[in-house]
């Protein structure tokens, strides 16, 4: 297969210039690799790349009885909890289903407190249904309860709701503000600061969008911090061949699990304040904080304790989603994002561009409601929820520590602590003769580990590649969010793996850890 894969470009070229035969003539596609639009095939997304397409292959072929050393996949490539077998939060189901389908507020089968919530929401829907259009922002009175949610989170920071954007996922909220951002061309083409290693999703917009990437390195070596002095080598190098106007935060990290210090993060926003940048936070994994001695900050709160003079200047957009957190609902596509210090003409030019897609989907946006406003202790769903959220995010904390200590103890792999969010991002030695025949094949040394671990134990993980990583140094990422019995199983089929790739490549010494 890691043939096939290096001579997969190749084959696909041919396929696409088919030619078809119409009233008996020849005709050529339209649309063909030469032809499309070259932002488009810059566009990269590791998380669902050749890896994960082999990996359903093996899976379609294992239902159909073909053999291999495996009876299963394991998909750790991905962040979606329900597919790992999460189950889903009962209060939040319980208020879309009824916000879907009405007639069930007559239904003693579903406690006052749900019922309450999805009154609300439908009153402010077109018609009371959850059918119709919302505004471009999302439905006021979500926005409402997003503002009184993010004023509670940061201890009564202000929040004006005429600032909260509701959103199709935090992504689409991402896309949307790095769209706004991205003009110039040449040496003023736009400059986007990314942490490398980062979710592939600010590449891939940034790509699409032709800005310039400008990557900022994390320190591996002190646990994924944020080291304000690679900030500034990143910004004065770019400089020189564009304008930087946007830095680019994810805390807590994907792919690296670090939780940043309020230290850190006043760091960063005093470094936006002084170069005029445009601040964009992802904070998506707020809910999903591990260590016990580590606590989430938003860049907001930080940014209001730092005074008026830099609260009421600095450009900042921040992004929260239904996908995340103890709730794990991605299909739903929920997310928000709340914009501050916005220029009023421009903030009139957001709103457009949001109109062009009309509306986030409305269940989406009612779940977001759920997620910002849940039970409160008076009210009869509270214990029950309270228990599922607690089970949720102590399971996750249970599965960090035991991924960071299990891969600690394999030779050849170094694993930073899972602080928070839903990944493990380990360092991992790859002997010198594995690494040539990798190049030989055409694809990144983890690459072609990953895909062999594929192969040969039925468990899926993306390179480390596919994230950024420095030179000469190689990773892979893989959720926590498999069942701990799974988890265990994984871990221990992955050292196995890892000492036999040793082994295979005659790299017997103890590599340096």
């Amino acid at each position: 297969f890691l043939v096939q894969l290096a001579t997969m470009a190749c084959s696909q070229k041919s396929e696409a210039t088919v030619i078809l035969r119409e009233n008996g003539k020849m005709r050529e596609k339209t649309l063909t690799m030469d032809t499309l639009n070259p932002q488009v095939k810059a566009v990269e997304y590791a998380v669902r790349g050749p890896i994960v397409t082999k990996a359903g292959d093996i899976e379609r072929g294992l239902q159909q009885g073909q053999k291999h050393p495996f009876t299963e996949v394991i998909k750790a490539n991905i962040g979606d909890s329900h597919a790992m077998g999460q189950k889903p939060i009962t209060f939040l189901r319980q208020v879309v289903a009824l916000c879907s389908f009405p007639e069930l507020l007559n239904s003693p089968s579903f406690p006052e407190d749900a019922k309450q919530r999805a009154r609300r929401i439908l009153q402010g829907c077109g018609g009371q249904s959850l059918g119709s259009y919302s505004a471009s922002q999302g439905v006021d009175c979500i926005r409402q309860d997003v503002a009184v949610y993010i004023e509670q989170r940061d201890k009564g920071v202000p929040a004006d709701w005429d600032n909260i954007y509701l959103t199709t996922g935090a992504s689409d909220g991402i896309v949307s503000i790095l769209k706004m951002l991205v003009s110039g061309q040449g040496r003023s083409r736009s400059g986007v600061m990314i942490p490398i290693p980062q979710y592939p999703l600010y590449s891939a917009a940034i790509s699409e969008l032709e800005a310039v990437q400008i990557n900022y390195y994390l320190d591996e070596d002190n646990c994924w911090a944020l080291d304000i002095n690679e900030l500034h080598r990143a910004y004065q190098a770019a400089k020189e061949h564009c304008h930087p106007r946007v830095i680019c935060i994810i805390n807590p990290g994907n792919p690296t699990g670090q939780v940043q210090s309020r230290k850190c993060i006043e760091d960063v926003l005093h470094f936006a304040y002084e170069e005029n940048l445009f601040v964009m936070s992802d904070e998506v994994y707020q809910d999903n904080v591990y260590s016990p001695d580590l606590q989430f900050h938003s860049f907001k709160k930080v940014l209001y304790e730092m005074g008026p003079e830099y609260f009421n200047t600095v450009e900042l957009a921040s992004f929260h989603s239904t996908s995340k957190g103890y709730s794990g609902e991605c299909g739903f596509r929920g997310g928000y994002m709340e914009v501050l210090n916005l220029d009023l003409e421009v903030k009139a030019q957001l709103v457009k561009l949001l109109s062009v897609r009309l509306c986030p989907p409305v269940s989406g946006q009612a779940a977001m409601d759920v997620i910002v406003n849940p039970p409160l202790p008076h009210e009869p769903s509270y214990l029950q929820f309270h228990k599922e959220k607690s089970a949720v995010l102590g399971a996750l904390a249970e599965k960090a520590q035991v991924t960071e200590q299990t891969l600690n103890t394999v030779p050849g792999i170094k694993c930073n602590p899972v602080q928070g969010a839903m990944y493990a991002f380990p360092r991992i030695f790859i002997p010198p003769r594995a690494v040539e025949e990798a190049k030989s094949l055409g694809m990144s040394p983890d690459m072609m580990y990953c895909l062999r671990l594929l192969e040969e134990t039925g468990i899926c993980l993306v390179p480390g590649s596919g994230f950024g990583q420095r030179e000469g140094t190689y990773h892979f990422r893989m959720t926590i969010l498999p069942t701990t019995e799974k988890l265990k199983v994984l871990l221990e089929k992955l050292r196995d793996f890892h000492i036999k790739f040793l082994k295979e490549y005659a790299s017997l010494e103890e590599p340096k850890r």
